[in-house]
């Protein structure tokens, strides 16, 4: 079955000889702090400048509620505060562009995918979108979820928007990451992020909750299944190694963390 804006199958053998390219490492997933979370990718971005870490790909656990804004937007725009401080959720910002995200523990998931820039030469950056995660897409698919990619960074569904990517270029490395919603809540979108009124039809708030289509609309899977199985499709299509983080690694990350992810200034920074 073909979906919209699918590459064609030139496009895709290209692709698949891009991805096979470098040799692959899949990391831990071990529940972190969002802002821990958010400091994992410099820190690893840090470490791929420096030769000590190669091409790898990384899911994320959280460890609680967050707001997750982009690199270029304000707490102030995007997030009711008040709303936010009642429900425990924390706010944090990320490295990379795009648009405020909400994540829960079990409702998301989320994966970073970091590899050379070469890997994405010749491409614009709505192609080098799509290709970072065509590999997720054709798992889901594999998984009876009918998604497709609509540029620039959306992948979507009959039901509703399912996720949305992210990315960073920065000392050679392409620093690419995507959060699928697995379940959500009835409501606590708009209770919580300042959805602007571009993306309102005239019935009102409630229709910017039917903008999102989590997975569990269409599967019943479990979300660790969910994950196990795009990790194997990736493992079987382009070869993926087990890998651990390093003492230095989670040390840096602490430092990182405290220094520039927890303090008010990256956090409330204006863009």
């Amino acid at each position: 079955m073909s979906y919209p804006n699918d590459p064609t199958p030139e496009q895709q053998a290209d692709w698949d000889n891009r991805f096979r390219s470098v040799n692959w490492t899949l990391l831990p997933s071990p529940p972190l702090a969002p802002r821990a979370q958010n400091a994992m990718d410099e820190v690893l971005l840090e470490e791929m400048a420096a030769g000590r870490r190669g091409p790898h790909i990384r899911f994320w656990n959280w460890q609680s509620k967050a707001v997750i804004i982009g690199r270029f937007q304000s707490v102030k725009n995007e997030v009711y505060e008040d709303a936010a401080a009642a429900a425990g959720i924390t706010i944090s910002r990320r490295m990379t562009g795009g648009g405020a995200m909400l994540v829960e523990p079990e409702g998301s998931i989320t994966w970073t995918i970091a590899a050379p820039d070469a890997m994405v030469k010749g491409m614009s950056f709505a192609e080098s979108y799509q290709f970072f995660d065509s590999w997720a897409l054709n798992a889901l698919r594999e998984l009876g979820v009918e998604a497709w990619y609509v540029p620039l960074n959306d992948i979507t569904s009959t039901g509703g928007k399912i996720g949305g990517a992210a990315q960073a270029r920065k000392h050679g490395i392409a620093l690419h990451h995507t959060t699928c919603a697995y379940s959500m809540a009835p409501g606590v979108l708009t209770s919580i992020l300042r959805i602007g009124k571009e993306k309102l039809s005239d019935k009102g708030v409630t229709s910017a909750e039917k903008r999102v289509g989590p997975l569990r609309q269409q599967t019943d899977l479990d979300r660790d299944v969910i994950i196990n199985h795009m990790i194997e499709c990736f493992r079987n299509q382009y070869g993926l190694v087990n890998d651990n983080f390093r003492s230095e690694e989670m040390a840096r990350l602490g430092e990182l963390v405290a220094e520039k992810y927890d303090t008010p200034e990256w956090v409330y920074a204006l863009p």
